[in-house]
Parts: C-alpha cells; structure tokens; sequence
C-alpha cells in the first residue's frame, strides 16, 4: 500500500459574499518549500478541485515539497452555487482575491485545458503574484483566439438554462454518459476511464445548481480572441500537451498535437513546451508523467 504523503484540509473564505472553498496541501514527511503551486481545474459535470486529488499525490510521491494551493471555483465543489452566467472574469477576480487574501505570495498557476482563459485573466489583473504558468493541455489555438458572438453566448445560455437544461444536466450526470464522454473526448485509454474517476464527477454533480458553471462553459462565455493579451504575458510558461491531444468543439479538430504545441510555444512570449503520452486531461490519465515533465520548469524558480 502506497503510504499518502500529502495532508490537507478543507477552509473557506469569503468573496462578495460567497463563500468559497480549498485546501492547502503539504508534504507529511517534510516541511514544506519552494514556490506555492495555484491549481485551476477544469469546467464540467461533477469537475472540481477533486480534479485535482492524483497529481497532488504524486506531487509529493516524487519528493517535491512546494506548497499547493487548490481552490474550488465559485459555482463547483464545495464553493457557493449562486445562479448566475460566469465568465473568465468573474473566475479571475475571485482567485486575484483568493490570492491577496489567502497565499499572499507569487505562486506558478497550473490550469488544465480551456480555463486557460482564466489565468490569462489572472495574469492581467495580478502579475505580481504570478511567477509562471503549467498550461496542462490547452485547447486548439484557432479556439484561444477566435471569439463567439455574444448574440451566441447569450442564445445558448438562455437554451441550457431552462426546464430542458436542468433535464439534461440530470442525464448528463448519469454514469453511463459520463463514461461515454470521457472515452471520446478527454482519455487515451479507456481503461484509463476508471471507477475513481466516474465517482468523483458523480458525487460532483450531485448537487444540480453546480449546472450554472458548467451552462456557462458550455455557453462559451469563455470564448475570446487572447492573442493580444498572450503577447503581453512575461512570465515564463510550459505547455504540456497530450500526443493524442483531440479538440472536444470542431474547430479545432484538424489541428495535430504538434501544431498545437508549435503555436503556443510561438506566441507566448517566453512559451516552451514539451509532449507527454495521454490526450486532454494529462494530470489525471498520465499523473506520474505530467509531474516529472514540469518539475524542472518548477525547479527553476
């Protein structure tokens, strides 16, 4: 049995009125060191800073002691579900409050897939307390820098949320299609696709007012044309991506794994990037393999 080198505990604070969770990990066997790691998970069914709970593991099983901050976005986990149409600013002011009240230090942000766009947000509002950036496996480029019409954003929000949106979000939650989706969009491997896994997003989306979040992804209120705000980004960035990394929209879809790479690398302007076995969800389906490939970018800080 592998012995848990990681503790953690779940607290809360305070934003606009909202009551938002985390947790704070650290190494049981050492002190903890280095600079603190600031988790962004993904958006989905049942997603929440749970996301998260394999890498952390590692993290330390693999002797690193940098403390990590993982915090539940508002609207997912543990942290108020108010209903309300998010966008990557709203996720962005939070976590620049969650920072200035709670890690009061620079951190480097790991943010898995498309909330890319709120680090990038982050950045903007905060670089003083950012060091870096881990991009776990972004989407397509043509998707970080093509913007949705709002007339588009705001038809499909109001679609999802209504009586056909909360039908779907309970058939969505079903085992059955969870297990569907992964297999199809977000794993290499379909045993990869696992008991743990399945129960985590069932037991997240248990509470069905975590839909507003996963409506407001699905909306595309995070869709936006980046470029210029990624051209203004200083803090060295390592993307990690998948080599069956596959775009979940259609756009996207002919893009290939190095092309991906290639264009963040080229944009970002201090971007490196490497590729590691897996598809779209690395910290999860390739956990030991996405924390020996960024533990040097870490390191160097």
């Amino acid at each position: 049995m592998i012995q848990d080198k990681t503790t953690s505990l779940t607290q809360f604070y305070t934003w606009q009125n909202y009551r938002c969770a985390y947790e704070v990990h650290s190494p049981t066997t050492s002190r903890s060191e280095g600079i603190p790691l600031l988790l962004i998970h993904p958006i989905g069914v049942g997603l929440s800073r749970q996301f998260w709970q394999r890498f952390c593991h590692e993290w330390y099983q693999q002797s690193h002691n940098n403390p990590i901050y993982n915090p539940d976005l508002l609207g997912c986990g543990e942290s108020d579900m108010p209903h309300v149409a998010y966008n990557p600013d709203d996720w962005a002011d939070q976590l620049q409050n969650f920072l200035q009240k709670v890690v009061q230090k620079p951190v480097i942000i790991i943010v898995q897939g498309a909330l890319l766009a709120i680090a990038i947000k982050l950045v903007q509002k905060e670089p003083n307390l950012i060091a870096g950036l881990v991009l776990a496996g972004p989407p397509p480029w043509s998707l970080t820098t093509k913007k949705t019409s709002e007339s588009q954003q705001k038809f499909i929000w109001n679609l999802l949320d209504s009586p056909l949106g909360n039908v779907f979000y309970r058939y969505a939650r079903r085992e059955k299609f969870l297990r569907n989706f992964s297999i199809r969009q977000l794993f290499d491997r379909e045993d990869a696709v696992d008991t743990e896994w399945l129960n985590t997003l069932r037991k997240g989306a248990e509470n069905t007012d975590s839909r507003h979040a996963v409506f407001s992804f699905l909306a595309g209120f995070w869709r936006e044309d980046y470029k210029s705000e990624i051209a203004s980004i200083q803090q060295p960035t390592l993307v990690v991506v998948g080599q069956t990394a596959s775009s979940i929209s259609q756009i996207g879809k002919e893009e290939t794994p190095d092309k991906r790479l290639a264009e963040y690398q080229a944009y970002f302007p201090q971007g490196r990037g490497i590729k590691i076995t897996g598809r779209n969800v690395l910290p999860y389906e390739s956990t030991a393999e996405f924390v020996k490939a960024i533990a040097p970018f870490i390191g160097e800080f």
